[in-house]
């Protein structure tokens, strides 16, 4: 300090000063913002929208869809009722129906969501393509409520459902197989295909006697050949020995889409000697 002139020194407080006073403010400022953003409390107005804005389903998928609304804010005693309209390249009746209320939703009272249940039909043709319907929300009763939220409430307000070609035998399916007066039945059996030729089956298991366990779910392959049959290439299977083979012969009934196999599976015994065991399986879809 020897060394300042009182000039400097008194310029340097003052500098310091002003500075300390300016941190002080910003940090008051900063301090009085945040309690204010954590103080503030939402005010509405309270919406409804669609849960999400994007669904894809297969056509082959064979239970009713679900397409939730819900209601953003207090749960209400009274009925909330939200009309919607639908476009887009899927036809009614040919690649959906819609089994609620047409162009209406209600949330029940004391409830907080609301359904509209579509139905996908499976008119698999093995062209691999897809549709899609655009559904939105045009008006919500009560009054009291918005449709969407954000900039012209754009934010929920729509949902677009894709509907997925798929091939023709592609989809999930009930497998059935008689053992003297048995019958084991296995549900949930998926059969799908990249190119609607070659198709892969998710089970073959259904009961079948020299497998160790009914959760072991060994995998198929067979090919469609155009004319309602279908061929089982010979093929090697994880779940049997590294010897055992299994082949076969299938037929597909356009009526009831249900799939016929006739497996043969070649064991190979520890004799020495081979040993061919034949079932027939049926799929039927779901």
């Amino acid at each position: 300090m020897k060394n300042l002139t009182k000039h400097t020194f008194l310029y340097r407080i003052s500098h310091w000063g002003l500075t300390g006073i300016a941190i002080a403010l910003i940090g008051w400022l900063s301090v009085a913002c945040e309690t204010s953003d954590v103080n503030r409390v939402f005010e509405g107005p309270y919406f409804v929208r669609f849960t999400d804005t994007l669904v894809t389903y297969k056509e082959s998928y064979s239970q009713p869809v679900s397409i939730q609304v819900h209601n953003v804010g207090p749960i209400l005693n009274e009925p909330i009722t939200i009309n919607y309209t639908v476009s887009g390249t899927a036809r009614a009746g040919r690649d959906y129906t819609i089994q609620s209320t047409e162009g209406k939703v209600v949330i029940p009272a004391n409830k907080s969501t609301g359904n509209i249940v579509l139905k996908l039909i499976n008119n698999a043709n093995n062209i691999l393509e897809s549709q899609s319907l655009t559904f939105t929300l045009t008006s919500v009763t009560p009054s009291t409520l918005q449709v969407g939220f954000g900039q012209n409430n754009i934010v929920g307000k729509q949902l677009t459902f894709v509907i997925q070609d798929d091939c023709l035998f592609g989809g999930t399916y009930t497998g059935t197989q008689r053992y003297g007066a048995q019958t084991a039945t296995v549900r949930d059996i998926q059969i799908t295909s990249t190119d609607c030729k070659n198709y892969l089956l998710s089970s073959w298991n259904l009961g079948i006697p020299f497998l160790s366990f009914d959760a072991q779910r060994p995998t198929l392959t067979f090919i469609d050949n155009g004319d309602n049959s279908l061929t089982v290439p010979s093929q090697t299977n994880p779940e049997l020995g590294p010897t055992d083979k299994i082949a076969g012969t299938g037929a597909w009934n356009p009526k009831d889409r249900r799939i016929t196999l006739n497996l043969q599976f070649t064991l190979a015994l520890n004799s020495g000697k081979d040993t061919t065991l034949t079932y027939t399986q049926t799929y039927t879809p779901q």
